[in-house]
């Protein structure tokens, strides 16, 4: 069976790897079997903080089953039409794709407007790639961290960051001059509805300086709308998903158990930065 090159690094030797049947193997013999599901662990034991790092497989469910509904569509389709503006073959990087809703469905629209793509995605957590795997066996994932990506120096020209751990070294690093980094971050009256359900006195969510060293500001979108959602599991599904679930505690959780339905707003920042071109 002919290779075919990754996008992805040997973690133990920094050599390119090449993909033939399920394996994953470099120059020197360094070699890393796929996951049934299609994905590949390139995150070596000193790298890792816990026995299974990143998302749990209940975490994982709870935002398949609440993206799957459609809730966030709007969000897909506005990253879509900024990526579409990019006018030039793309090599696409998911860093902290998670379970791939997002990766997926930039990569099939690319596709079907008749655009070459090659991408992958990158998540600490095996459980999201397992998912991610499943939807598309065209993008490669791996488990990795954010902090150490296992992709070569100018490797990629479009960088994904969404709901994701930000790291400027590894981005700047592996992006190449002239290419453009895509963060998504809650906007100020994201989910302010539930957050007034939950917390006496909720606060709105604070978007952080725009500077990003070593980047310009490309374009700067604010998505917002609101969704309705008629059942308990779903507003369970869409509180498991964000970071207040771990902050809150018991007694306020339960304000959401009974729950039957609740119209909220929501509301993303997504931020288009170019890197700059070296003088």
């Amino acid at each position: 069976m002919s290779e075919k090159k990754s996008l992805f690094l040997c973690p133990v030797c920094g050599k390119s790897l090449s993909i033939s049947e399920r394996k994953y193997a470099c120059f020197n013999r360094h070699s890393f079997d796929m996951a049934k599901s299609g994905y590949v662990n390139l995150m070596l034991s000193n790298q890792m903080n816990a026995k299974s790092p990143g998302d749990n497989k209940l975490m994982v469910k709870a935002r398949n089953d609440f993206l799957e509904k459609g809730y966030y569509i709007g969000l897909l389709s506005a990253i879509i039409e900024a990526v579409k503006e990019i006018p030039s073959d793309i090599k696409l990087l998911d860093a902290g794709c998670g379970e791939g809703y997002y990766t997926n469905g930039i990569y099939n629209a690319l596709k079907s407007n008749g655009r070459n793509v090659q991408a992958a995605g990158v998540d600490i957590s095996k459980y999201a790639l397992n998912s991610a795997a499943k939807r598309n066996k065209e993008i490669e994932f791996a488990v990795g961290s954010i902090f150490h990506l296992p992709v070569a120096d100018d490797s990629c020209n479009i960088l994904l960051n969404i709901f994701a751990p930000f790291c400027l070294s590894e981005f700047s690093r592996v992006i190449v001059s002239g290419g453009f980094m895509i963060m998504v971050v809650p906007g100020k009256k994201h989910l302010w509805q539930l957050k007034e359900i939950v917390y006496d006195n909720p606060y709105e969510n604070e978007l952080k300086s725009l500077t990003v060293e070593g980047f310009e500001l490309f374009r700067h979108y604010t998505e917002k709308g609101k969704i309705n959602i008629d059942n308990n599991n779903d507003i369970m599904n869409l509180f498991a998903m964000t970071p207040y679930y771990y902050r809150t505690g018991e007694k306020d959780k339960q304000k959401l158990l009974l729950l039957k339905n609740l119209d909220t707003e929501i509301e993303f920042e997504i931020l288009v930065y170019r890197k700059k071109r070296s003088s």
